[in-house]
């Protein structure tokens, strides 16, 4: 299980077990655990959780912090970037198209005949306004500067107006994304509480048991050179911003004291007075 549960595959089962029983392993879908969930999806839900919990918290507390704040900025958008990437060539539920919330699926999901695993088409929602307002988020800090704390990679790309005019978003983006995580939070307690369903130990272990009747896509992805490529990129894109600059502003010192000038030899001595 270490191929499909680390890069690709979808719907893998436990062949060995299954033959050992006498069933096929489509026939045992339905009793048996798959990997739903693959582990470089679950390292960066966690990671990104993580990340921007340290940005959150270090940009509410300012002051010192906020070298750490723009740490944290490049870390999400490290994975971001990778994200993007695996939602292209990851495993099946990993993918953007298999869960992109279109009419058709939210319409089957509200009429309780939506039949698939993995993302439901209103969690897609969440998910994809979760990614893209962290996306606004990370930008905007890379061109933003508080002129007291820190200034981000790329604010020496811009003038002062539209570096302050990004800071001023970056702030406001940040209260509708603390709102947009609330919400998300209560969903997921809404659905483990109330409709019994298990998201979170899926998230964790990458496994599921699937109910009858669920229709799950075919295993497919690009494997380990996919999974290389999209930490490769990922990696670039940070220590590219982190070498762009990103230094703290440091704070306006005093102006210099006038040098003195020594009175020419033989000069009278002028009193002050």
């Amino acid at each position: 299980m270490s191929s499909p549960d680390l890069s690709s595959d979808f719907g893998a089962v436990d062949r060995g077990a299954a033959a050992d029983r006498g069933v096929s392993a489509s026939a045992s879908a339905s009793a048996w655990s798959v990997v739903l969930w693959d582990l470089p999806l679950r390292v960066f839900h966690w990671s990104l959780v993580a990340a921007v919990t340290v940005a959150v918290v270090t940009g509410e507390l300012g002051g010192a912090w906020m070298p750490w704040h723009g740490r944290a900025g490049l870390v999400i958008v490290g994975l971001l970037v990778f994200r993007a990437l695996w939602g292209v060539v990851g495993s099946a539920t990993s993918r953007f198209t298999q869960f992109a919330p279109t009419p058709a699926r939210l319409l089957a999901y509200l009429r309780g005949r939506w039949r698939g695993v993995g993302h439901n088409p209103l969690g897609a929602l969440s998910v994809f306004a979760l990614l893209g307002l962290l996306s606004l988020q990370a930008a905007t800090g890379l061109f933003g500067n508080d002129d007291i704390a820190f200034a981000g990679p790329l604010n020496r790309l811009v003038d002062d107006v539209a570096g302050a005019r990004a800071t001023g978003w970056h702030r406001w983006l940040a209260d509708g994304l603390i709102a947009l995580v609330a919400l998300h939070l209560l969903a997921i307690a809404f659905h483990v509480i109330v409709k019994r369903h298990r998201l979170v130990r899926p998230m964790i272990t990458g496994r599921h048991t699937l109910e009858p009747g669920r229709d799950w896509p075919r295993p497919r992805g690009v494997g380990r050179f996919g999974l290389l490529s999209a930490v490769a990129v990922a990696a670039t894109a940070v220590l590219a911003l982190a070498g762009a600059g990103g230094t703290p502003v440091a704070p306006a010192s005093a102006p210099a004291r006038p040098a003195l000038v020594a009175a020419p030899a033989g000069a009278a001595s002028t009193p002050a007075w």
